[in-house]
């Protein structure tokens, strides 16, 4: 009986570890290109929705600023931007959220977003950037 308990216990806790997952945290993100890290992204919960800002920019040129941005983001600074916005969790899917959008500062386009984990490592999320035509591109990012 005792073992029992032991291991329903262990099977809760697993189950409770996997459902408290969020993609909170600082994810280093890389070129694809040339596979060179290339900032830092911290994923911060707000209002019930992820966000996510720029909180290093790894390749020397931390002064950069959105040149290709519309709207309130043109010409402001990259270091410190919020490029993830409005992510919610995914109710019928546990360790995936979409809905929210993502900025890519050096195009200055906005996709559609949807971030997941993977056999459940938490330590790489992926992160998938959707065109209105359909198109996307999907990236590893690395948390710290």
């Amino acid at each position: 009986m005792k073992h029992l308990l032991f291991i329903l216990s262990l099977v809760a806790f697993g189950n409770l570890s996997a459902q408290l997952a969020t993609p909170e945290g600082r994810w280093t993100t890389t070129d694809e290109e040339s596979g060179e890290a290339k900032s830092v992204v911290e994923i911060y919960a707000k209002g019930g929705a992820y966000y996510g800002k720029v909180a290093e920019i790894l390749t020397g040129n931390t002064t950069a600023v959105c040149e290709a941005c519309e709207g309130s983001k043109k010409n402001k600074p990259i270091l410190g931007m919020v490029i993830v916005e409005g992510l919610q969790a995914d109710d019928d899917s546990p360790g995936e959220w979409e809905g929210g959008t993502i900025l890519d500062p050096q195009k200055g386009a906005t996709y559609r977003l949807s971030v997941w984990y993977e056999d459940d490592n938490s330590d790489v999320l992926y992160v998938r950037g959707r065109h209105w035509t359909g198109l996307y591109r999907t990236q590893k990012w690395i948390r710290e």
